[in-house]
C-alpha cells in the first residue's frame, strides 16, 4: 500500500522527532508525517506519567527496545543493558527526568571543529531558551517561554542537606544553576516534570498540535527502510499490525536515535560499503562514518546504609506502592518527584579545564532500574566521568532491520577513562565521608570497604557499572571523510532528500544529560529546515576555572 505524498517524513516520534513535528507543522504549506515504532504514550499510563514511577517501563517489551552490547572486554565481558524508549516521545518518555545542558564549554569545543562554527555556546543558547519554560535561573541565561516546561527540585530534608553540608566541607562551591553560566558546582537540579508529572517531548511538543490538520502521526509505524531513486531519498517504507505500506516525501528526516538512525541507513544502503555488501544491501553511498565514534557515559552507585529512618528507601517497597498511586493522583506524596533533586559537577583533578565528573544525589539506595535495593534505610551518589575518550561503534547484524545491531561501547579501554574513574571514586567517597553525613552513615554498603586500590576499584566498575543511557554521536556532524551530516543543514554526506536530526549528529558527548543537547539540536535543525535564518547569537560568557 501507498499513502499521498508528504512534503516531509520524520522517522521517530521521539525527544527530536516530536520537536520537529511541532515546529515544521506549524507552518500549513507543509504536510508532515511522523512514523512512531512504538505505542502511543496513553494519557491513563501511571507508568510513564507518575514521575516516581520511572523505573517500572524499563526492560518492559511495551515500552523499551532493550538493546545489549556486545561483550565489553574491559567489562569483565559483560554484555550491558541499554534500555530506549518504545512509545511516542521516545527515551523522554522513559528516561530520568532529569534536564542538563552540558556544559557552555562542551558546545566552544564543537565550534573548533572545522564547519562546526555556528554550533558555538553563543550560537546554542538562543534555543536553549526558546525551548525552555523555566521560573528560576538568571534570564539572561534561562527561557521562560518555551514548550518545554522545567521545575526546579525541592531537595528538601535532613539528607539532602547533609549532601549540600558535605560537598561544601569537601572543598566544592554550590552553583546557582548547573544550566546557567556556571555549571561546576551544586545545586538543585532541573526536572521536566510538570505538577507531578512527566512533560516529555511528546506532551510538550506534540500533544498540544496534535489537531493541525497537515500534521499525521502514525504510532506502531516500524520503519524498515529508507526508499532511494538513484542517490535521493524519495520516501520510507514501514509495516504496521503485519502490513507493508510506502510514504513518500520531498525529504526524509532521521529522528530514530544514536542506535536507529544509523541502523537504518545501513539498512537502507548508506554507510560502510563493505559492511553492506556483507550483507547483501545494495550500496546507495559510500559513507563510512555511519555507525562510528559511538559514545556513552558509564555510572556507578556509591551505597551508604543509614542510621536513622529519613531516607525514601521503604517507599520502593511493593506494599506502599498502591497508597503512593493514591496519593499521586490527589497531587501530592512521593510519586510526585523523579527523586534526582539535585547533585553537581566537579573537576576530577587541576589538570582539567571543567568539570568532568557528574554526580546525582539520592535520598534512597537503589539502582536506576528499580533493583537491588538496601535493606532499611540508605543514600548514594551516582557518579562517572563524563567527557571519556573510548570510542565505540555500531553495525547491522544483517539487512533485517528487525535484528538489533551490534553495539560497541569499550568502556574502560583507554588510560584516560581508567584514571578518571579511579578518581570519581575517590571524589565521591571524599564527599560522603564528610562530618555533615556521620549522624546518618551506617557505613558504605557499594563498593564496600574492601575496594580500596585502584585495580580494585575498576574492578568493581567493571563488575557494577551501567550505562548512564546517553548513546550518542553515532552519525556525527562535520566536513571531515568520517563526517556523516552536514553541520549547517545536517543533511546527510553524499545523497539528497535526507537528513539526521538527534543525538547522533552530536560530534562529541556533552558534560551531563544528553536530553536536553539533543532538543536543543532539533530547535536549531528546525529552522535550517524551514529556511529560517537562525537567532541572533547571546554572546555572553560562560564561566571558566581560573587556575591558581
Amino acid at each position: 500500500m501507498s499513502d499521498p505524498h508528504f512534503d516531509f517524513v520524520i522517522v521517530g516520534g521521539g525527544s527530536a522527532g516530536c520537536a520537529l513535528a511541532h515546529r515544521i507543522s506549524a507552518d500549513p504549506a507543509y504536510r508532515v508525517l511522523v512514523l512512531e515504532a512504538g505505542r502511543p504514550d496513553f494519557w491513563w499510563d501511571v507508568l510513564i506519567h507518575m514521575p516516581a514511577a520511572l523505573a517500572l517501563p524499563l526492560g518492559s517489551r511495551f515500552y523499551d527496545w532493550g538493546y545489549r552490547s556486545e561483550p565489553e572486554p574491559h567489562m569483565a565481558e559483560r554484555s550491558i543493558y541499554h534500555a530506549r524508549g518504545k512509545l511516542l516521545g521516545g527515551s523522554s518518555s522513559i528516561n530520568g527526568m532529569i534536564f542538563q545542558r552540558g556544559n557552555p564549554l562542551d558546545y566552544e569545543g564543537w565550534a573548533q571543529r572545522p564547519g562546526l562554527e555556528h554550533w558555538s555556546y553563543a550560537h546554542c543558547l538562543p534555543y536553549f531558551k526558546r525551548m525552555e519554560a523555566c521560573d528560576s535561573g538568571d534570564a539572561e541565561y534561562r527561557g521562560r517561554d518555551g514548550p518545554l516546561v522545567l521545575e526546579r527540585g525541592r531537595a528538601e530534608g535532613p539528607l539532602f542537606d547533609a549532601f549540600f553540608g558535605a560537598v561544601q566541607q569537601a572543598g566544592f562551591p554550590l552553583t546557582d544553576d548547573v544550566n546557567g553560566q556556571r555549571q561546576e558546582g551544586f545545586a538543585s537540579f532541573d526536572r521536566n516534570v510538570r505538577r507531578g508529572l512527566r512533560w516529555s517531548a511528546a506532551r510538550a511538543y506534540l500533544h498540544p498540535v496534535k489537531q493541525r490538520t497537515n500534521l499525521d502521526v502514525r504510532c506502531r509505524a516500524f520503519a524498515t527502510r529508507i526508499l532511494f531513486d538513484g542517490r535521493r531519498a524519495i520516501g520510507v517504507e514501514y509495516t504496521n499490525r503485519g502490513r507493508t505500506h510506502r510514504v513518500f516525501a520531498d525529504e526524509v528526516i532521521c529522528c530514530g536515535g544514536a542506535i536507529n538512525s544509523p541502523q537504518l541507513l545501513q539498512v537502507s544502503g548508506v554507510g560502510p560499503a563493505a559492511l553492506l555488501r556483507k550483507h547483501d544491501i545494495e550500496v546507495v553511498h559510500d559513507l563510512p562514518g555511519v555507525g562510528e565514534n559511538l559514545q556513552d557515559h558509564l555510572e556507578v552507585y556509591v551505597q551508604h546504609a543509614c542510621k536513622k529512618p529519613v531516607s525514601m528507601t521503604p517507599n520502593m517497597l511493593w506494599r506502599w506502592r498502591p497508597w503512593i498511586g493514591l496519593q499521586w493522583l490527589a497531587g501530592t506524596g512521593p510519586g510526585m518527584t523523579n527523586h534526582f533533586e539535585a547533585g553537581g559537577f566537579v573537576r576530577s583533578n587541576a589538570a582539567v579545564d571543567y568539570p568532568n565528573l557528574m554526580i546525582h544525589f539520592l535520598p534512597l539506595a537503589i539502582r536506576y532500574d528499580g533493583t537491588r535495593p538496601t535493606r532499611g534505610h540508605g543514600y548514594q551518589l551516582h557518579i562517572g566521568p563524563m567527557r571519556s575518550d573510548a570510542r565505540g561503534n555500531l553495525r547491522i547484524r544483517s539487512a533485517d532491520p528487525r535484528q538489533p545491531p551490534e553495539l560497541r561501547f569499550n568502556y574502560l579501554s583507554t588510560e584516560q577513562d581508567r584514571r578518571e574513574w579511579v578518581e570519581a571514586i575517590g571524589c565521591a567517597r571524599h564527599i560522603l565521608g564528610q562530618p555533615a553525613f556521620r549522624e546518618f552513615d551506617a557505613g558504605e554498603v557499594a563498593p564496600g570497604p574492601s575496594v580500596a586500590t585502584g585495580k580494585e576499584i575498576l574492578d568493581w566498575v567493571a563488575l557494577d557499572g551501567e550505562t548512564a543511557l546517553h548513546p550518542s554521536c553515532t552519525c556525527r556532524m562535520g566536513i571531515d571523510p568520517l563526517a556523516v551530516v552536514d553541520p549547517t543543514s545536517l543533511r546527510v554526506h553524499g545523497v539528497d532528500g535526507l537528513r539526521v536530526v538527534d543525538a547522533s549528529v552530536m560530534p562529541t558527548i556533552t558534560n551531563g544529560n544528553i536530553y536536553a543537547p539533543v532538543m536543543m539540536i532539533a530547535e536549531k535543525a528546525a529552522d535550517a529546515i524551514l529556511g529560517r535564518p537562525p537567532l541572533p547569537v547571546l554572546a555572553l560568557e560562560p564561566f571558566r576555572h581560573t587556575r591558581p
